[in-house]
C-alpha cells in the first residue's frame, strides 16, 4: 500500500517538475489541482534554512491567487509579472534534490481520509487558510531570519491535503497556519516593543 501511495505522489510531482523549464504560466497549468501541487513544490525550498531572494514573495503571491480561485470555485489567470517569470535556477536545483525526501514523507502519511474537509462546501475555509499562510509568508518580520518555515509548511500540508483529499493533513495545515499567523503578530509586537525601548534608552521618546 505504501509503495502504491508513493507511486501516486511521484507521478503527480513528476508531471509538475517536468514542466519546470518554461515560464510560470507554462508550468503551473490552468486547474487549481495542478496549481496546488506546483504551489507545494515551490514552497518546499523554504522549509529549509537557505537564502532564496524573492522566492517568498513569489510563493506568497501565487498562494493568494490560488486561495482566491478556491473562494470563487475557478482558477484565475496569473498576473503578467508572475506569468512571465522563469524558475530561479537555484530553486530548481533545490527542488530536484529535495523532492525525493519530501515525497517519502507525503507518501508515508498522505491518503484519502476525512473527506469532508476536502469537499467543495469547505473550499472557502481552505481558501482562507491558504490566504493566511500566503500573507504570513509575504509579510517581512523584524530581525528574525528564515521566518518562512511555518508558512511554507502550512502551504505544503494544505496543498497536498487538498490534492490527495487527506483531511488529517489539512487539519495539520490549519494548525500550522494559525501558528504562522501568531508568530508574525508576536514578532511584529516584539520588534515594536524593542524599538520603543531602544528609543527610550536613547532619549528619543516623543512626548505626548
Amino acid at each position: 500500500m505504501r509503495n502504491k501511495r508513493r507511486a501516486t505522489v511521484e507521478r503527480i510531482a513528476g508531471a509538475q517538475l517536468a514542466s519546470m523549464n518554461g515560464t510560470m504560466a507554462d508550468a503551473v497549468g490552468q486547474s487549481n489541482r495542478q496549481r496546488m501541487v506546483w504551489l507545494s513544490l515551490l514552497a518546499m525550498p523554504l522549509l529549509f534554512p537557505v537564502a532564496l531572494p524573492g522566492m517568498a514573495s513569489v510563493v506568497g503571491a501565487f498562494c493568494l491567487l490560488i486561495a482566491f480561485g478556491l473562494f470563487i470555485g475557478q482558477p484565475l489567470p496569473l498576473p503578467g509579472w508572475l506569468a512571465k517569470r522563469e524558475m530561479n535556477g537555484r530553486a530548481r536545483m533545490l527542488l530536484e534534490s529535495m523532492i525525493s525526501r519530501v515525497i517519502n514523507v507525503i507518501a508515508l502519511f498522505g491518503r484519502p481520509r476525512m473527506l469532508l474537509l476536502s469537499d467543495k462546501p469547505v473550499r472557502v475555509v481552505n481558501g482562507l487558510m491558504l490566504a493566511a499562510a500566503g500573507l504570513s509568508m509575504m509579510i517581512p518580520v523584524p530581525i528574525i531570519s528564515f521566518d518562512n518555515v511555518l508558512p511554507a509548511l502550512a502551504i505544503v500540508l494544505i496543498s497536498w491535503g487538498l490534492r490527495l483529499r487527506d483531511g488529517l493533513m489539512l487539519l495539520g495545515g490549519y494548525v500550522v497556519t494559525l501558528a504562522a499567523v501568531a508568530s508574525v503578530i508576536l514578532l511584529w509586537w516584539g520588534g515594536a516593543a524593542a524599538a520603543t525601548e531602544l528609543l527610550a534608552l536613547m532619549g528619543l521618546t516623543v512626548s505626548p
